[in-house]
């Protein structure tokens, strides 16, 4: 599978991206809408109490349609840890949310879960939540091929969608001047280093890195670290890296410390 994935400015067009989604009778368990705030919390269903292993303690896991939402039978509203609250359409809804880092039940059995977060993209699930605080909303489609991953690619765009690279390229432009600007402070140019920096940068954001020292997932960095000196003879890789890696780190905690604080 191939997560496909289109960031909306308009909640609206991006209910109607999942309406087109809808519309070509893919399983429910292939397509998702996170948009931010609870809205799931205006539904009047009650909540599921069942739990299943491996998706952790139900925070609000709820049966029916929400206010706003006309696609879909589970809306799940969950608080992810530097995001805040958020509600998520649907099994492959909980499954990200689950992986970014959100207490989820209620939702799966152990196969579907495994169906489901095989293909997962955990290392663009920083891009969603930024989207997310940033009061847009995700939609996201698996694919099974990278035919199917063109036609919900081309769908999402007619609807108005920014791609998930064009998002992460956002991101990265917000935060690359305060970087700089840090990185100046160790004597070293920040443009020569700026590609290693941000790759370890966005290392410590993965969800299985977050709040981790870099001593403690030393071993997979210095993996990656190998594998960058590998892809650029010659280049000083491993100093960038590991200072984008601690940036990152702090960066995921204070986003945390943020929305706790909220």
């Amino acid at each position: 599978m191939k997560a496909v994935t289109g960031v909306f400015v308009s909640q609206t067009d991006a209910q109607r991206a999942l309406e087109q989604l809808r519309a070509l009778h893919l399983p429910e368990d292939r397509f998702t809408i996170l948009t931010p705030g609870n809205a799931a919390a205006q539904n009047t269903a009650p909540a599921v109490a069942a739990e299943q292993p491996g998706m952790g303690k139900a925070i609000g896991a709820l049966v029916g349609t929400a206010a706003g939402f006309s696609v879909g039978p589970l809306l799940i509203a969950v608080l992810i840890p530097g995001v805040g609250p958020i509600t998520a359409l649907g099994l492959l809804g909980g499954a990200i949310a689950a992986a970014a880092g959100a207490s989820v039940g209620a939702i799966a059995g152990a196969k579907i879960e495994n169906n489901l977060t095989d293909g997962l993209p955990e290392d663009e699930l920083f891009v969603y939540e930024d989207a997310l605080r940033k009061g847009r909303s995700v939609v996201i489609a698996m694919a099974e091929d990278e035919n199917e991953a063109a036609r919900f690619r081309e769908l999402l765009n007619t609807e108005g969608a920014e791609a998930v690279d064009a998002a992460r390229e956002q991101w990265w432009i917000g935060l690359r001047s305060a970087e700089k600007e840090h990185y100046s402070t160790h004597e070293r140019k920040f443009e020569d280093d700026e590609k290693f920096y941000r790759i370890g940068f966005e290392a410590a954001l993965h969800s299985r890195m977050r709040c981790k020292e870099y001593d403690q997932v030393m071993g997979e960095m210095n993996a990656k670290i190998e594998e960058l000196e590998q892809q650029h003879p010659g280049t000083e890789v491993g100093e960038a890296f590991r200072r984008g890696y601690e940036r990152g780190r702090d960066h995921y905690q204070q986003l945390c410390n943020e929305s706790k604080a909220a």
